[in-house]
């Protein structure tokens, strides 16, 4: 097993944490097998040498680039939320309408997830039962991915499509929270489906409810 490196020799960033080279391959080998291992075993279960081992690399391989497992688990969140948040605003650069910018931002997150069954449970599992995760939880990316969507609200209800009285936070946090639902229920249930088939009907709900036309308005 190969030591680990000298604190002398291990190259730091400013905050004194372990220099984090995102576009190594070991790194990335790193997080997914993170991915891997803490959908299987759990994060409370898993340990820094089933990451390791589960990654091909040596476990003081893993303390080059993370501080521990808890280090490795907000990485994963921050790298897959930078990923998306990326991917969102180049998709969203290209669309005009918002209710098809709302349908987008619906369909990419299912699909993120919906593709990856070990990277949804972490999200919607075991980054839950993290204290330190929850403890940040408010000022991590998800931050940013909530303003993407305040910002498309906030468009819609300038151009006269959505309803100016609506607070856009809280409507962000509602549309957020029943696609957040639906990936919950999509690894939790015992039946195969396509998780990105889902959107069309968050969407239909959030824009048009539970009340039929006829039936007047409700307060």
């Amino acid at each position: 097993m190969t030591p680990l490196a000298s604190p002398r020799k291990e190259k730091k960033s400013e905050n004194g944490k372990p220099a984090r080279r995102k576009s190594d391959f070991k790194y990335q080998a790193i997080l997914r097998a993170g991915i891997d291992v803490f959908a299987r075993n759990g994060f409370f279960n898993a340990k820094v040498s089933d990451i390791a081992k589960e990654a091909g690399v040596a476990d003081g391989t893993v303390y080059l680039y993370f501080k521990n497992k808890s280090d490795i688990l907000i990485s994963i969140f921050n790298h897959t939320m930078d990923t998306a948040i990326h991917n969102g605003r180049v998709d969203l650069e290209h669309i005009r309408d918002p209710v098809e910018k709302l349908r987008q931002v619906a369909r990419r997150h299912l699909e993120m997830l919906g593709r990856d069954r070990n990277l949804a449970i972490v999200f919607q599992v075991e980054l839950r039962q993290s204290t330190k995760f929850m403890e940040t939880f408010s000022v991590t990316k998800l931050s940013d991915y909530l303003d993407i969507i305040r910002h498309i609200i906030e468009e819609g209800q300038g151009k006269g499509e959505f309803r100016k009285e609506i607070p856009t936070k809280l409507v962000a946090k509602v549309f957020f929270g029943a696609l957040d639902e639906m990936v919950t229920n999509w690894i939790l249930s015992p039946k195969k489906y396509h998780l990105a088939s889902t959107a069309n009907a968050v969407i239909d709900i959030i824009f048009n409810g539970l009340l039929n036309n006829q039936g007047g308005k409700h307060s």
